[in-house]
């Protein structure tokens, strides 16, 4: 019998290289276990189109899929655009089934990856010199931020930095700049801004130009270096089995307690309830601006379609 297909979902890039090492991570995947079928596909601005995955799978006899966002954090796209995406694909094509998966979160392993990559810019520096900022994406949802706040307490554990402090390259704070003045109003000389993504593209790019521009006008007297992203390592390949694992046998763990759809979070409390409507995505044109074709979600954090 046939294992459920592995489906890979991506948010996309206007960045080439950062879309090419997704469809390189989902060949080397492929090629390390090819007992089942395995594939991947982006909700928005790369190729190939989620949808498009999701037919070539259902065409070569696929069923059965277990989806897993390829993504660091459980924010908008994660909660309402894949699981309303998954539901879209489910009336394409009679017949499927879409167990969905938890993203990849602050996972051991993944700080085993982000410390190996604060040893490589710090190129045999002290730790105990050196106080990290790890850098989100950002998001309006205050539980997806609350994330990225735990991994940088976790990384910071048992490692011996002087300190990790936390920033966002878009739509929350501090900034880039503004977690820079921090770092160096408490007296950090030795700064390592280490962007939390899995591979390269814009917003990491936006990171690095930021911090340049932030220690050529007010760093001087602090040693400010850039970090690589997380990239395809053996840890990440481990990490999405493990939540393939998860999602076939529907031990799937969503993170409720702080979610502002079910909680009343300050400032925040108007979305309580509030039905999920997935953004426009061009690649996928039978998706009308707005909303849902067959209608509007509730949020349920994807337990189940």
């Amino acid at each position: 019998m046939t294992p459920p297909a592995l489906l890979l979902v991506g948010h996309g890039t206007r960045d080439e290289a950062g879309a090419r090492a997704f469809r390189d991570f989902v060949a080397q995947l492929g090629a390390a276990h090819p007992e089942l079928p395995v594939g991947g596909g982006f909700i928005e601005l790369s190729p190939p189109p989620l949808a498009d995955t999701v037919a070539a799978m259902a065409g070569a006899g696929a069923r059965t899929f277990a989806a897993v966002p390829l993504m660091l954090v459980s924010a908008g796209h994660a909660k309402g655009d894949i699981p309303a995406a998954l539901a879209r694909e489910k009336q394409r094509h009679p017949g499927t089934s879409f167990a969905y998966g938890r993203p990849l979160g602050p996972h051991p392993g993944l700080l085993a990856v982000l410390e190996r990559r604060v040893d490589e810019a710090l190129a045999g520096a002290d730790r105990a010199g050196a106080t990290v900022l790890l850098v989100g994406r950002g998001s309006t949802d205050p539980d997806a931020n609350a994330e990225v706040a735990k991994a940088a307490r976790l990384l910071w554990e048992g490692r011996g930095y002087a300190g990790v402090e936390t920033a966002f390259v878009s739509l929350a704070e501090p900034s880039v700049p503004a977690g820079l003045d921090r770092c160096l109003r408490l007296g950090a000389r030795t700064v390592v801004v280490l962007p939390y993504f899995l591979f390269s593209g814009v917003l990491p790019d936006r990171v690095r130009e930021q911090a340049a521009v932030w220690a050529a006008g007010q760093g001087a007297d602090v040693d400010v270096r850039c970090a690589d992203v997380i990239g395809p390592e053996p840890e990440l390949a481990q990490l999405v089995m493990e939540r393939y694992r998860e999602a076939v046998a529907g031990d799937v763990r969503m993170n409720c307690d702080a979610c502002v759809y079910r909680v009343a979070m300050p400032g925040f409390e108007d979305r309580v309830g509030l039905p999920q409507q997935p953004h426009h995505h061009p690649d996928d044109p039978s998706h009308a601006h707005g909303g849902h074709p067959h209608g509007g979600q509730g949020h349920t954090h994807a337990h189940s379609h």
